[in-house]
Parts: C-alpha cells; sequence; structure tokens
C-alpha cells in the first residue's frame, strides 16, 4: 500500500470495501481505520462526482454507478501492480543484456572475474563482448554499439570515464636468450634484432615509444594480437613490447623484463555517460572493483 499513489489508494479502498461486503472488513484487510477507509472512498466519489455505494446497517452494495466503474477500477489498480513488477524486475535485473567492447588483454584477464561476480547476483543477464582495438572501441561507444568499452585514456571528451590501472610495458625475449637475465632492458637493444610491434591503425604506445627515443628497430612483423607476438618472440623471430596485463598468465616460453625507460598505459572504462546506461549496464560498473 505504502509504495501506490494516494488517488490510487482511493480505488483499492473502494474496490476492497466491495469484496468484504462492510468498510469494517476492508479497513482490517488493508490495515486502515474505518473512518480512513470511508473518508478515501468518499473523496474518490467527490472526484468523479458520482455515488458508487449505498451505506446501510448490513453493509455496503454498489450502485448502478458503481457497478460500471468497479471493472475500470480493477484495471487501474491491477495495471498499477503491473507496472511495479516491471519496475521491480528492472531493478533486480531479473533480465537484460551488457553490450562490452574490449581489447584482449581486458577481454582475457579482468573481464572474466567481472563477469563471475556480477553473475553470482544478475544470473539472468546476458553479455556481447565485441573485441577491436583502441579506435574501433571508442567509435562503438560512440556510436551506441557498445554500451562501454574498456580502453586507453585518455579519450575524445564526448565520452566519459572512469579510470582504472596504469599497465606498465615489458621487454620481451626468448627463455634463454642472451639478455634474457638482465634486471632491465635498455630500448636501445631492440635494434640489434628484428622487432615485433604490437599495433593495428594509428600508431600505438610502442611506436609512440621508439619514436620518443628515436630508435629504429627492424620491424619484421607487426599485429595486433599479443599471443602471435609471444609465440613468435618464443620462436626465436625476434623481441618485442608487450603491456603487464596480457602477460599475467605466460603461455610461452618467453621472458618480461622491465624497460630501462618506463612505459605504461592509463586503462580505463568509457562510455557515452552514466545516465545514458541501462540498469544492468549501470550496475555492471559496480563490479570492475573484481577485476
Amino acid at each position: 500500500m505504502n509504495r501506490i499513489d494516494i488517488s490510487l489508494q482511493k480505488y483499492l479502498a473502494f474496490i476492497t470495501t466491495v469484496e468484504c461486503g462492510s468498510l469494517t472488513r476492508a479497513a482490517e484487510r488493508l490495515h486502515y481505520s474505518q473512518s480512513a477507509i470511508s473518508r478515501m472512498i468518499a473523496d474518490l466519489e467527490n472526484e468523479l462526482d458520482l455515488s458508487l455505494l449505498e451505506r446501510d446497517r448490513n453493509g455496503v452494495t454498489l450502485t448502478s454507478d458503481g457497478e460500471m466503474l468497479l471493472p475500470c477500477a480493477r484495471d487501474v489498480v491491477n495495471g498499477c501492480r503491473k507496472l511495479m513488477m516491471q519496475a521491480d524486475s528492472l531493478k533486480g535485473l531479473r533480465s537484460g543484456m551488457i553490450r562490452i567492447a574490449t581489447f584482449s588483454s581486458t577481454a582475457t584477464h579482468w573481464l572474466p572475474n567481472i563477469i563471475r561476480e556480477f553473475q553470482k547476483d544478475y544470473p539472468a543477464v546476458d553479455y556481447e563482448l565485441l573485441l577491436g582495438d583502441y579506435e574501433e572501441i571508442e567509435r562503438w561507444v560512440q556510436e551506441g554499439r557498445a554500451d562501454c568499452g574498456f580502453t586507453r585514456l585518455p579519450v575524445p571528451p564526448d565520452l566519459e570515464t572512469v579510470p582504472l590501472e596504469q599497465d606498465p610495458f615489458m621487454a620481451i625475449v626468448p627463455e634463454g636468450h642472451p639478455l634474457a637475465s638482465e634486471k632491465e632492458f635498455d630500448a636501445a637493444w631492440f635494434e640489434r634484432e628484428p622487432f615485433l610491434l604490437l599495433e593495428h591503425g594509428k600508431k600505438a604506445e610502442v611506436s609512440e615509444y621508439l619514436e620518443q627515443h628515436s630508435l629504429h628497430p627492424k620491424i619484421h612483423f607487426t599485429t595486433w594480437d599479443d599471443y602471435a607476438i609471444m609465440s613468435m618472440v618464443e620462436g626465436g623471430l625476434g623481441l618485442s613490447i608487450l603491456p603487464s596485463l596480457i602477460l599475467q598468465r605466460i603461455p610461452y616460453r618467453i621472458r618480461a623484463i622491465p624497460l630501462k625507460v618506463p612505459l605504461s598505459r592509463s586503462i580505463g572504462l568509457v562510455m557515452k555517460s552514466r545516465k545514458s546506461l541501462s540498469i544492468a549496464a549501470g550496475t555492471f560498473l559496480d563490479y570492475l572493483k573484481y577485476r
């Protein structure tokens, strides 16, 4: 009752009184005083400018107008209850879809943990993952193809961001390589051997890093696939620079060495705005801590 608007309480008082046959029993069922029930029905009759009930010592009976309006009153109350149930369903996230744009590092190492915890509370929510590079992720969010996206910061000013972590890059060499025992890696050493570049589309962090330090290694292979690079490094096809996040569980015989002159990327979640997110996507943000 306390969730139903006061005007709807009047309809409910009218319906319940008819069902119970008396004001007293209606008051008991609805946990109101008899005078409150009587007042609500009188207010409803005044608003409609109609007499709905005949009152006597034996209880109440419907007037002809009351008989005609009773089904409409029931429709109003039932419609309100259906609306509340639908709102509860949305608030309770009993259903929904979250569309997440992401790149390989976050898709591999963050999303499984986040989604696992989210599903414990909201098992009926479904997910669509869109795998791309930074530019694609930004565009998908801007166009509404994705609700939110993990990407490198900063991003265009029309997107709202949630900064998450700084992800340092590491030099990657094969196990057993002469430089594999180094505690720090001098970037100038990349010019000694073939280089495998992690990049797709416009220049990413590694290319910018090499330019800033006036380094010109022999780039023999370029890809946006971290695992392809790890496999090629393992096979002795060259050296590379990869972010630490993708190196959390290395399935290859390679060695990750901190760069002497550090390089890192800022990773965050982007969206058009928090206000524009669906209930499911907005709630998803609360689970980013489980990454």
